[in-house]
């Protein structure tokens, strides 16, 4: 390895001093979360559902807190680094290590690219979890609150197509734990020369299941335009729809994990429908890394202005509220590529690249006059 890649003493200190405290902003941001979620789930299903306990509430917010404690992490490597570097300083720590001649880029880059590191285990590791524990979340809550105020399930639609037809897809309901739809109607449509389609056939069925890459359809009465329904006791029809996956796409993108959405755009661009959502998701994921980075840049460039020039305490105020004026700019551009105004790369990576380019900015100013 070479020489340029080892971390010093100095670097190793201030690094483990940096994790430290975003370790310690990380569990207050983890506390405040399970309290307020666990006092809202009793306020609901606590109250709502006889039999759950306390303890059956609360772990029902330990499972849906991660998700929401994921989306917050960028501000507990904006609070941790600052609150670290912030006390570096008033211990003369940082005044020492300039004064012998140590640049601040040697310790503030160890500390970026170590959030960084630490992005990319969230994307990887901590996201598929906290989805999965999302899941069970919902799975628990539903089953909590079965028989309370029930309301009538929402029609589900989804499509298939190839290059020659398309298949809308509609069922009133799903029934049982597999996936069993009821009251079933296909919608048939022939692709024209000029891309249009035109309508050739309804299907209309019982139930429907989808087995082998076949969907087979039960109590069927089939119809052309312009002639009478023909019912059938059984028929099967090729399906290249995994209705498991449409099910669980009826879900915010944010439900599905980090390794699922590349077949899940794919599957649902084949299916006829935008994946412009989930393409967002997936970029913002992958931005994460640099959204960490850039935060701890920001926080770290306003921290180190000496002691005794005095304004401290504004200048970290200020460096407090730029993270947010850039966790603010993210939820602006998701709302904006959602809508489709921008494109999702655009959204995704627009805020993230700003964050580590003002903090750049700053401690070139800073260091380098």
């Amino acid at each position: 390895m070479s020489r340029g890649l080892r971390l010093g003493q100095i670097e190793r200190y201030v690094l483990i001093r940096s994790l430290t405290g975003v370790a310690a902003a990380l569990a207050v941001i983890a506390f405040l979360i399970i309290l307020v979620d666990f006092v809202e789930l009793s306020r609901t299903v606590g109250v709502r559902a006889r039999d759950a306990s306390v303890l059956e509430v609360f772990g029902l917010a330990l499972l849906e807190s991660p998700a929401v404690i994921l989306q917050l992490l960028p501000f507990a490597f904006l609070f941790g680094v600052l609150f670290a570097y912030m006390n570096l300083n008033r211990r003369s720590e940082l005044i020492a290590m300039r004064a012998a001649g140590i640049s601040a880029w040697r310790f503030i880059l160890p500390a970026a690219m170590a959030a960084a590191l630490i992005g990319l285990l969230t994307v990887t590791v901590l996201n598929p979890a906290a989805s999965q524990l999302n899941g069970q979340f919902q799975r628990r809550q539903a089953k909590l609150m079965e028989g309370y105020l029930p309301t009538p399930p929402k029609a589900i639609w989804r499509s298939q197509g190839d290059g020659r037809n398309q298949v809308i897809i509609r069922a009133a309901r799903q029934e049982g734990p597999g996936v069993r739809l009821m009251d079933v109607t296909l919608l048939v449509y022939q692709r024209e020369g000029d891309g249009g389609l035109r309508f050739t056939r309804r299907i209309d069925a019982d139930e429907a299941r989808l087995q082998n890459g076949q969907l087979t359809l039960a109590g069927v009465r089939a119809a052309t335009p312009g002639s009478l329904a023909v019912r059938f006791g059984e028929v099967s029809v090729p399906s290249s729809l995994n209705l498991t996956a449409a099910l669980e796409r009826l879900a915010s993108p944010q439900a599905v994990p980090f390794w699922e959405l590349p077949m899940t755009i794919l599957r649902t661009e084949q299916a006829g429908f935008t994946a412009t959502a989930y393409r967002l998701q997936f970029h913002q994921l992958l931005a994460t890394p640099l959204m960490f980075a850039g935060m701890s840049v920001l926080a770290a460039a306003f921290s180190l202005r000496l002691l005794r020039l005095g304004g401290l305490a504004a200048l970290a105020g200020a460096g407090v509220s730029l993270g947010f004026f850039f966790f603010f700019l993210n939820q602006l551009c998701t709302s904006l590529g959602r809508a489709g105004v921008m494109p999702p790369v655009a959204a995704a990576w627009t805020p993230p690249a700003l964050a580590l380019l003002a903090g750049f900015t700053l401690l070139c100013y800073t260091e380098d006059g």
